[in-house]
Order: structure tokens, then sequence, then C-alpha cells
């Protein structure tokens, strides 16, 4: 085929200008219509259609993305198209300026940059190295455990990552869909996992796991449509393919039916059935194809569906926590009358038996918060004596133990006296609070240049050492930046284990990067140190001179160990709170963070807890114990129960 070499019709040829300046493209009914400048005209102007490639009229410009400057324009020997151009001097020469006169696109010479430091950079490179640490072992077609809680941590950091620099860039209240930005980085670069379709159960997905995105479900191959309820795919069947259904979510979209734990009456898609009820909508009937197409075919093949359950996120009224309730099959359909007067397909579904409850545990906590309604096991409706916002209950519904050797609750860590700082510090002079890109704010500026909490405040990353704002910074107390400073956000319970004693669980889904509490207690000094080898003194005690392995941490970023400004060592033994019943784990959920709050010349040094993946409502919360330094003899080893394929057999 030949190329024309010019002409009205013309077309830049591949490689004529540079795609990568087509950012924040704007909706058609935002742009501007273009005029002819005709200043000495009292008409009205008439209608100019130009064809985006030009030529061009006087006083028109060029529409982006398909102007090209001069310095990006190649010759005609290598561009194989030569782009028209109009160059008249209506306007004093080239016109190479978008449509709007505000535009504040900028070319890709010139990067968005914070500090110097350009931000479109910073992002490839944290992707280069994700990359490099996905290693063909997690590429496999049929993923694993490991695999998966890599994709989905490694997406979470990413895209709390993306929030924090997109909260300097735009500013809180125009930061844009992170999760999508993210996800799609990890689609392109084909980090994800099981990404071959397949009927039934999906790989180290394990029934009960959450997520609050729906391109998580997407990336570990859960459910692959971002927007639409119905995966499926085609499959044979003798001389035709047809298509079956592999996954459906069920998040109130449509008229379902989904208070039953072991049953959903799912309603299919398309029409105009869901609960859009305008009156001046024509009704539109579903029809039998797509996804009702294959929900039908499953009812005849009789193959296993997986279900996708979207409930209510506690923490954000208008968010979803995406549950995976299991494996069903779908025993009948039919057709039915919607609100909206369409006919509506209705599937009903019913939960394969043998596997653990979800959906009715959800509703079995919603019960005990509501209506404080008596539980097997209970002991205690509230262990804190009201010292904190939420009761915490104490339960044992395994043996007769009526609970721990008595402690006196307390919410937070006890110094007997100031422990002062070798360097004086200086708190920040913020008014209101904290807020993103304040390069004048000393606790930023200490942080490394940035938040370390998202907007909704989940810690972006884990750090050596975190600087929160304190009693000597002059920011309101419900800044951003004291995070671990409130009471507990989220409904904790001490339950007792089959074969750990007491633990730790929550009532509520709990987000990865969520602060959870931290490690109250009193704060030791050399000789309460030296005691700790005393029997059984150290059961309930803490040692932040400890190292293990950082849980959330991006590939690529500094995975130093704990920065502690000097030994705390934590004794909970007669005043505690929740932490104290935390559990070891060679595979944790929890991770610790020594967090300096300001507070003049005094180190008031704590040592909080965060999520390190999403945490299904009633699982055990552990944390790494950590390995101890040389020379803590006294230290001893214990037998580890965890369970964990990576576990050490041992904790001190």
């Amino acid at each position: 085929m030949e190329h024309s070499s010019g002409g009205q019709h013309s077309i830049p040829g591949i490689g004529s200008f540079d795609k990568s300046r087509v950012l924040d493209v704007r909706p058609l009914r935002r742009l501007v219509p273009v005029f002819p400048s005709t200043p000495h005209s009292a008409a009205a102007p008439p209608f100019v259609c130009v064809s985006p490639a030009g030529p061009f009229p006087p006083g028109v410009s060029p529409f982006f993305p398909f102007f090209i400057s001069n310095q990006n324009a190649l010759p005609p020997s290598t561009a194989g198209v030569t782009p028209n151009r109009y160059t008249g001097a209506s306007n004093g020469g080239d016109t190479t300026s978008p449509v709007n006169s505000d535009d504040t696109r900028r070319p890709k010479s010139q990067k968005r940059t914070r500090g110097g430091q350009d931000i479109d950079v910073q992002i490839d490179a944290i992707l280069d190295n994700i990359l490099a640490s996905f290693t063909n072992t997690l590429r496999q077609s049929d993923g694993d455990k490991e695999s998966v809680r890599y994709a989905l941590l490694s997406y979470d950091l990413l895209r709390r990552r993306i929030s924090q620099i997109e909260e300097i860039k735009e500013g809180v209240s125009r930061i844009g869909r992170s999760d999508l930005r993210a996800g799609t980085l990890f689609m392109n670069k084909g980090i994800r996992t099981n990404a071959k379709k397949r009927i039934g159960a999906v790989p180290g997905v394990e029934v009960g796991d959450i997520f609050f995105f729906r391109m998580e479900l997407c990336l570990v191959g859960l459910h692959a449509p971002t927007m639409g309820g119905i995966d499926y795919m085609g499959v044979k069947n003798s001389s035709e393919e047809e298509p079956l259904a592999l996954s459906i979510v069920s998040s109130g979209g449509y008229e379902d039916h989904m208070q039953d734990g072991n049953e959903l009456i799912y309603s299919g898609q398309g029409g105009n059935a869901n609960n859009d009820n305008r009156k001046d909508k024509e009704i539109k009937d579903q029809k039998l194809e797509r996804g009702n197409l294959a929900l039908e075919k499953s009812l005849h093949r009789g193959n296993d569906v997986r279900v996708i359950r979207g409930l209510k996120d506690v923490s954000n009224p208008l968010g979803k926590v995406y549950v995976y309730d299991g494996l069903y099959k779908i025993n009948e359909s039919w057709v039915d009358k919607g609100k909206s007067g369409a006919n509506v397909f209705k599937y009903k579904l019913v939960r394969l038996p043998g596997q653990p409850e979800v959906f009715t545990v959800w509703k079995s906590i919603e019960e005990w918060k509501e209506t404080n309604a008596t539980r097997v096991g209970l002991i205690l409706p509230d262990l804190s004596s009201g010292a904190e916002t939420f009761p915490v209950s104490l339960v044992n519904d395994v043996d007769g133990e009526k609970g721990p050797v008595h402690f006196t609750y307390i919410p937070s860590l006890k110094y007997p006296e100031p422990v002062k700082l070798a360097e004086p510090t200086a708190g920040c002079n913020c008014t209101g609070g904290c807020l993103p890109g304040n390069s004048n704010c000393l606790c930023i500026q200490k942080n490394g240049g940035y938040l370390p909490y998202t907007s909704n405040g989940l810690l972006v990353n884990q750090k050596s050492l975190l600087h929160e704002c304190g009693s000597s910074c002059k920011c309101s107390p419900n800044c951003r930046n004291r995070v671990s400073q409130g009471d507990l956000k989220i409904r904790l319970e001490v339950f007792m284990t089959k074969d750990k004693g007491w633990g730790l669980r929550s009532w509520d889904p709990i987000r990865a990067g969520a602060f959870l509490c931290e490690y109250a207690g009193e704060a030791l000094n050399v000789s309460g140190i030296e005691k700790l080898g005393d029997d059984h003194a150290d059961d309930y005690s803490f040692d932040a001179t400890r190292t293990c392995q950082p849980l959330a941490v991006l590939p690529g970023d500094s995975n130093e160990a704990p920065n502690v400004p000097f030994p705390l060592h934590i004794s909970a033994n007669t005043a505690g709170n929740v932490a104290r019943f935390m559990n070891h784990s060679c595979s944790p959920n929890v991770f610790w963070q020594p967090v300096l709050r300001e507070n003049k010349n005094e180190a008031d040094l704590h040592v909080a807890f965060y999520a390190a993946a999403h945490i299904p409502p009633m699982t055990e919360l552990t944390y790494d114990y950590g390995l101890i330094p040389h020379g803590k003899a006294y230290q001893r080893k214990k037998l580890c129960l965890c369970g964990s394929t990576k576990c050490r057999s041992f904790f001190y």
C-alpha cells in the first residue's frame, strides 16, 4: 500500500508524533468548539469542520493530540508520511498550541516533577523492581498461595504509593483512581497469577479471602471482569463451543436475594432491571446472551461456579468488601418481572457442602453488634472495662479456662520517667493539619518528604522509624499524621486458641496498611530489663531491639531493621492492652513499626501494629516476634506452633 504524501485527508504516520503526550485526555463534552478568528466581523462565526490532521485555516489550532511541534516532527524520509501543517501568518506563525488556552498539559520533555524528582519515573522504577522480583515461579499459569500473596501485597503497596504521589501532584480533593492505575500497570507488565481461566477453585485463593478492589479479583484469577458481574468462557461441546459461567459477583447492583448463607438468588445482566427507578426510562428486557446464556448452560452442564459477595465496608460507607464465598451450583432458573417492569433472568445457586462458613459468620457478627446477642463461650463483654472506644470481648469456646491472669488494662504506653533525646528536635508549625507536599512541615521532612499515611489512614509502607506529630506540634489532634494515637478503629476480641493459649482477632475486615493498636505497658529502665530473665517474666513483654524481615516494603525500597533511638523494652505483665495477646507466627499478617512522636526534647517512642495484608473477620492476628541481638543469652527458645510452611520451629 502506497502512502499519500499530502492532501486534505493525510494522516500523521506512526512515529511522526510522540504518543506518550496523550495525557489526561478530557471527555469531548469539555472541549471548546473551534472557530476561525474574525475579530472585526459582527456576524456570528460559522462552525468549521477540520480534519484532525489538517490543513488548518487561519485562526484554527491543530486538535490535541494530533498537533506536532517542529522539534518532534520527523523528516519525510524517516516518518513515511509528511503531516500537513498550516503555517499561515494570521497568528504570527506556526500554530502548535492545544485548543484550550488554559490547558496545563505538559509535553513529554517537561514531566511532572516534585523537588527535582520525576514523579512518573518514580512509579516506573517501582514497577521495574516489582517486575524483577516477580520470578518465573510466580508467573506460572497455575498459581499457589505464595504467588497470590505476592501479587496482592505488591499491588496494594503500589496502589498506596501512587495515592501518596498523586496527592502531592493533584491535591487530596482531586486524587484519581489509584486502584485502576496500579491494576493497569500490573496487567500490562504481566504481574498476575492464575492467568488461565478455569472452572472451580483457583489455586492459592482460599474460601473466605477478602478483597477491597475489583482489580484484585482479576490479578489473582478469581474473577476477570473489572466491571461485569458474570465471568465465563467458551468450552467445546462435541462439535460446537458453548459458554459456561466461571464466577459471579453479587454486590447489590441488581435485585439479588443474598441474605441466606447457603443459597443465593442471582439476577442476570443487561436490560434495565437494576436499581434505576426513573419513570421516564424505557423498559428493556434482559436477553439470553453472554453471561445470562453462560449461567443457563452451566445449569444444564452442572459445573461449579465461584461466588463473590460484595458486602458493606464498615470503614468506608461508600465502599465494598468482596468476599470469596466458595463454590456453588446453579439449581434452577426462571424469568421474573423486575421493579422496572422489565423481564429479568433469575438463577438460584446453592452452596456446596463441606466448605468453611463465610457469609453466615459475617451475619453473626452483625447480630452481635446490633443486638448484643449472647454467644457460646462469652466470658466478658468488655475486657477493657470501658478504656477503649469499642468493647473488647473475651471468649473461650475451647476449654473451661475463665480468663487470663489478672492485669490492669491500659490503652497506651507509660514512661515512668522521661527519656532525653541525644539531639533536640522541633515539632511542625502546621495549622489545622499536615498537608501532602508541604515542604515546610518538619514532620514531613523527617519522613523523607511524604506523609506516611494515605488520606484514609493507611500506612503507605513499612519504615525503619516513623515520625508522627506529637505534643510539640501545632497541628490539630485530628491531623492525619497522628494515626497511631487514636482509639481503636476496629472491634477486637481476645479468644482461646486450640493450642497456643489466648489470641487476638477482629470482628471487622481489615485493610492492608490499617493501624490496629499499639503495644501498651510500662517502658522499662535498665534494672527492669535485667529482671526479664526471671521465670516467666518475659511472657508478656516486647523488645524493640529484635529484628525481623520487613513485610510491607516494595521491592527496591529500603528494608532496614527498625531504627529505634534507644533500646525500648515494654513490660505488659501487670498492665497492658490487647496487643499482649497477639501470638507469634513465622508467616504473620501483622507487622510492628517503631513510631516516634514529637515531644520537645523527650523520646516519646511507641510500638504500633499494622495489617500486612487484607485480613478477614475472625482471623487470628499474629506478628513475628523476631530474632534477638547477640549477647542476650537469657532469652529462651520456645516451640513454635504457628503451622506455617515457613515455620522456623521455634521463637524467642
